[in-house]
């Protein structure tokens, strides 16, 4: 009778058993390759020792001490680095809020995404090993987005960073201005009178927030609840982050004047002119997560995007990430598409750190992923080649020591190289 270890190295698959039923328990050790731990400087000839879903050693070959009977993978030629952050996503097949009002801050993404979603593998066969979703842009406060990990899960909950998915804050909030939200009544109808509907949620909030913290924890003094201004107060006290997206020059000014006024923590996205506001960027302290496009258009406010924009910020010293926009642009290019900004002159280093621990720091999850480091979740990738050479392939995406995507596996091929609807079961051919 032929085993299931037989049947698997048959198959030609690098691992012989499931990761999900040894990397747990059994120490794994990745051998010979290239790590670039996207903090501090390249490894060559580097050991990876992960655990219990835990990175527990990284370091050069003569100083990691190889554990007891640790599971070895030669990764020789190979280039490993972390799992990439994608700061700004629409996967799960989720959608934001109704043309009811231009403000929908009590709605929440986290209702309405498809843990199931085969959208999911795309990203892992980009790489994608931490994603924020968000609801569109279509109004001035789309809702509340959710930071998601790409586990193997069947539950919102198990995909979640968050403990409590019913009453935790398990996200941002997706604010956007420019054009839009400017349709027709409820909605505003100008720039300015944006700015004043946002202001006057937020002047409510405060108002709000003034009469629970008077009420001291009493019951029978508490103000009536509000969903909607409830995450609000969440943003002035810090507890939670708002995901600001703006293209023109002037909205990126009137996002860092909304900022100012209220005090919360922000992250610019898009940000398509922010070769011009590099510097007021800076001085405001605020991070920028960046697209880029390799086929700019389309929209009338980005028309003024660079690829430079990357470079310009890196220069002013703002802290930088990059996003795909999935679906604006397709998950499994996410280091292809960066790579523009690297030809438009950004820096290797810089650019690797946008697409890992930049995009963890704007999301507040340094602590725990965007870096190779002894005690972070075990999520990293394995690279045929440089991550930025046309010819590199993602060969391996691993989340939290268990394998998620195998270049090898036919299975997993089709994600990475079907057509762009290979995630809905059609198209597979291509993979062939």
């Amino acid at each position: 009778m032929i085993t299931k270890r037989q049947l698997l190295a048959s198959l030609g698959m690098t691992l012989l058993l499931s990761a999900s039923a040894v990397a747990q328990e059994q120490p794994h050790v990745f051998k010979g390759a290239k790590i670039i731990p996207a903090v501090g400087t390249p490894i060559e000839n580097g050991v990876l020792v992960v655990q219990h879903g835990k990175i527990t050693a990284v370091g050069t070959a003569d100083k990691v001490r190889i554990p007891k009977n640790a599971t070895e993978f030669d990764v020789t030629g190979k280039v490993l680095m972390p799992g990439l952050v994608d700061t700004h996503s629409h996967l799960g097949e989720g959608s934001g809020g109704d043309s009811s009002a231009p403000l929908h801050p009590d709605v929440r993404i986290i209702d309405a995404i498809n843990p199931l979603s085969d959208t999911f593998k795309r990203a892992l066969a980009g790489g994608i090993t931490t994603v924020n979703v968000m609801p569109g842009s279509g109004h001035l406060m789309s809702g509340q987005t959710v930071y998601l990990k790409m586990r193997d899960g069947k539950t919102i909950g198990d995909l979640t960073f968050c403990e409590d998915v019913t009453n935790g804050i398990c996200g941002g909030m997706k604010m956007a201005n420019g054009t839009n939200p400017m349709k027709a009544a409820p909605f505003p109808g100008t720039r300015s009178k944006s700015a004043a509907m946002a202001r006057q949620l937020f002047l409510d909030a405060q108002a709000y927030n003034k009469k629970v913290k008077a009420a001291k924890g009493k019951t029978d003094k508490m103000p009536e609840r509000k969903l909607n201004l409830e995450p609000l107060v969440e943003i002035l006290d810090g507890k939670r982050i708002v995901h600001f997206h703006t293209h023109r020059y002037d909205d990126i000014l009137t996002a860092l004047r909304l900022q100012k006024e209220f005090g919360f923590k922000m992250v610019l996205h898009h940000v398509s002119e922010a070769w011009k506001a590099a510097d007021e960027i800076a001085k405001a302290g605020v991070p920028a997560s960046i697209i880029t496009l390799d086929s700019p258009g389309g929209k009338t406010e980005a028309v003024e995007l660079s690829n430079a924009n990357g470079a310009a910020l890196e220069k002013a010293g703002v802290l930088t990430a990059f996003h795909t926009d999935d679906g604006i642009t397709d998950s499994r290019l996410f280091l292809r598409n960066v790579s523009l900004a690297v030809r438009a002159g950004m820096s290797q280093e810089k650019a690797i750190e946008g697409l890992t621990i930049a995009g963890a720091k704007m999301l507040e999850l340094d602590n725990r992923v965007g870096s190779l480091e002894k005690g972070k979740d075990a999520d990293f990738i394995v690279l045929s080649g440089e991550p930025f050479s046309v010819q590199t392939k993602i060969e391996q995406t691993w989340v939290e020591g268990q394998k998620r995507f195998d270049l090898s596996n036919p299975e997993d091929k089709k994600y990475a190289t079907g057509g762009f609807r290979a995630y809905d079961g059609m198209l597979h051919y291509h993979a062939h």
